[in-house]
Formats: structure tokens, C-alpha cells, sequence
């Protein structure tokens, strides 16, 4: 919480959000909190408890997100952590401002590092900046899981690498790239997403001044 930095101003939404125990943390330190739990006993068991919380009981896949600035502050549940990120970062036109995940070590590390990239990692941080800022013993954890966990920080660009039009069309680039393998000695997974994008806006440019020519 503390490394959140939450603002009084700010809306949060905390996914799986279970018993509680960092939903109170967020009611204290934000203006709005949304928390969203998939199990209805606990949903239910958190209605009620702060004034500045709305409870919404439903899968963290598939919820609608808020259509005004947000952010994440949540300890996501290990078994759908791909498709929670993908739910949150697929589409820059969402909202997010900032996401603070404890997530897997592994699924930290995977997303934090640059190299070896990943179709999501790439596309993702065309729009979003990423690091690791810490990892947590899965002996902080109660109940205590079978690994160790870290703190994942996605922070919107304040200029995005790609524009946002493009957002459809750069994932279908990149998938494609990934799936064609190297070319001049570079594999996919070796470029970051800095390269990925400048390959991305200069074949958008060769386009445009072919076109230009017919």
C-alpha cells in the first residue's frame, strides 16, 4: 500500500478481493474503491463494512471496468492471472492509470524482463512501462501458497509507442512476427518493445508511401 502511493482522489478497483484484508487498507488510503470477488460468501461478507466501497460479485474476467480514470491495487488470483491482465491491458482505450499486482514470481519476472519477449509483453508495453519492485516469501501468505509471489507495477506512457488507433492492428503485427520466426539473425523474443514498435511504425510508413505511389 504504501508503494501504491494511492492519492485520496483516486478510484481503485482490487481484484479478488477474498476476506478483505487489503480492500479496508484501500478504503482508508482512496476515494472509491471497487472490489470485486468471484465468491459470493465473501461478497456478501464485505458489503456493508466501508462507505466508500461497492462490492461487485463476479468473475474478474469478465466484470465491466470503470469508464473514468482507475487504478489496480490487487493480490490477483494465481490460477487466472493471464486472462485478468489480459482483461485489463488488451485495450488502451481502458482507462487504467497504474496497476500495483502481487502476482506469481514467475509470471513477475516473465512480465517485468525486457528479454525473452512475449506477444502480450510486447503489446502490452507499447502503452504501459513495467517493473518488478519487489518479491514476497509465500510465507507472507495466509493460507500459504506453493510459491513465492512478487509486486508487479504497470504505469501508463505518458507518450505510448504505438497510438492507440493501432492497438488492433499492432497485436495482429507482432502475433504474426512471432509465429514467422526471425529474419537477419534476430528471433522475435530477442527485440523489445521499443524495436517491436519502431518495426511496426516504419512498415505502417512503407505502406502509406506505397500507397502514395499508386
Amino acid at each position: 500500500m504504501r508503494d501504491a502511493e494511492l492519492r485520496g482522489d483516486e478510484l481503485v478497483l482490487d481484484v479478488g478481493a477474498g476476506d478483505g484484508r487489503l480492500t479496508a487498507e484501500l478504503a482508508r488510503a482512496a476515494a472509491r474503491v471497487v472490489a470485486v470477488e468471484l465468491d459470493p460468501r465473501l461478497a456478501a461478507s464485505l458489503r456493508g463494512r466501508w462507505p466508500n466501497v461497492e462490492v461487485v460479485e463476479g468473475d474478474a474476467r469478465e466484470v465491466e471496468l470503470p469508464r473514468e480514470p482507475f487504478r489496480v491495487v490487487a493480490n490477483l488470483p494465481f490460477h487466472g492471472t493471464t486472462e485478468i491482465l489480459r482483461r485489463l491491458l488488451d485495450d488502451p482505450r481502458v482507462p487504467l492509470a497504474r496497476a500495483d499486482l502481487v502476482v506469481e514470481w514467475g509470471v513477475a519476472v516473465k512480465r517485468g524482463l525486457p528479454w525473452p519477449s512475449s506477444v502480450n509483453s510486447v503489446v502490452w508495453a507499447a502503452w504501459y512501462s513495467v517493473e518488478v519492485t519487489r518479491r514476497l516469501p509465500r510465507s507472507a501468505f495466509v493460507p500459504q501458497p506453493s510459491v513465492d509471489a512478487g509486486v508487479l507495477v504497470l504505469t501508463r506512457r505518458e507518450r505510448s509507442l504505438v497510438p492507440v488507433r493501432r492497438a488492433v492492428e499492432y497485436r495482429r503485427f507482432v502475433a504474426r512476427g512471432f509465429r514467422r520466426g526471425g529474419r537477419c539473425g534476430s528471433l522475435p523474443r530477442d527485440l523489445d518493445a521499443h524495436e517491436w514498435a519502431a518495426l511496426f511504425l516504419a512498415s505502417r510508413a512503407r505502406s502509406s508511401s506505397a500507397r502514395a505511389r499508386l
